[in-house]
């Protein structure tokens, strides 16, 4: 029998004891390289783009640079993900690894522990992180002219607690009896390729965005809910119903299935409960786990942190606390 990946030696190329073992240099030059690839660390101003820049370190240690066309001052977190930090580069550099290292989540009490960290410190960096998942997805499109693409949906959230005695029991399949906050997870997943993963009110709502985000030409597999039948005026279907089997006569849905797989047990092992606003968060971080399964931690590393250097302050979690606070 095969080794799994994860139980190889090819999965572990980045650790906590190769990070701490690092010089505060060292982990400075990691986020250079990521920052700026195209100059090989080399600064560029984030605002004009001018790449003549003189080093003006701070006493406290901090890494800045001076653009000599602007006059303007900036770090190596100026303008991206990580604006306006308060934990050393390293610390985030840990966070990252840390972050990483989980195959289906990260429990928030956990990340706080071992970068001892307040809980909504904690909370605000691991979706700041969701935020770098999601932006390599922005405008992605899958499938093509003989591709093949899986459509599926599954409902979180929204649980109705039973009464204690049976008689006092109501029917919770009922619209009328149901708490209103329940939300369906749409995955959109090309075969040996790319997880897209949105957020809806119910499936129906899900077939626009099916159709821009899955080229033409794409084989669409999915299961007998009639919320797909419109799909069939762009796409080639294969429909299965999953009451005759997991896979017939070529149809299947597995692919989509393993993607909610890991999205439960990331739920119920880690998470324990997801609120409305940030479901679409932990599922694009679901999607991004699942494609890149079979990448090492250091290349996952590598690469979350060169999509935060990439990506804008965040506007959803940039002072998320203190808009809580004044509100």
């Amino acid at each position: 029998m095969a080794q799994h990946f994860l139980l190889s030696a090819g999965a572990r190329s980045l650790s906590a004891a190769k990070i701490m073992r690092m010089s505060d240099s060292g982990v400075e030059n990691v986020f250079l390289r990521l920052r700026w690839p195209e100059t090989d660390g080399k600064p560029v101003c984030p605002d004009c783009g001018c790449t003549i820049c003189y080093a003006c370190r701070r006493p406290a240690g901090q890494l800045r640079w001076r653009c000599k066309a602007c006059r303007g001052d900036f770090s190596i977190t100026s303008g991206t993900l990580f604006a306006w930090h308060k934990l050393p580069l390293r610390t985030y550099l840990l966070a990252v690894a840390g972050f990483c290292n989980e195959v289906k989540g990260k429990s928030m009490l956990a990340f706080s522990r071992e970068l001892d960290v307040q809980y909504k410190t904690a909370f605000v960096l691991a979706h700041k992180l969701r935020e770098a998942m999601a932006s390599s997805m922005k405008g992605l499109q899958i499938g093509g002219e003989g591709r093949v693409a899986e459509v599926d949906g599954a409902y979180f959230g929204g649980h109705v607690r039973p009464a204690n005695r049976a008689a006092d029991r109501i029917d919770r399949r009922r619209a009328e009896n149901q708490s209103g906050k329940r939300r369906v997870v749409v995955a959109m997943r090309e075969r040996d390729g790319r997880t897209l993963a949105q957020v809806f009110g119910a499936e129906e709502a899900a077939v626009p965005v099916i159709r821009q985000r899955i080229a033409l030409g794409t084989v669409v597999h999915a299961d007998e809910s009639p919320a797909w039948n419109p799909l069939h005026a762009k796409f080639a279907m294969q429909r299965i119903n999953h009451q005759d089997g997991y896979s017939v006569d070529g149809a299947c849905t597995n692919g989509a299935e393993s993607f909610f797989s890991r999205l439960r047990r990331g739920e119920l092992g880690h998470h324990h409960h997801i609120a409305g606003p940030y479901l679409v968060r932990y599922a694009q971080e679901a999607a991004w786990r699942e494609d890149l399964r079979r990448v090492s931690n250091g290349e996952q590393t590598h690469g979350i942190v060169g999509l935060a250097m990439q990506s804008s302050p965040s506007v959803d979690f940039c002072g998320y606390w203190q808009r809580a606070q004044a509100s």
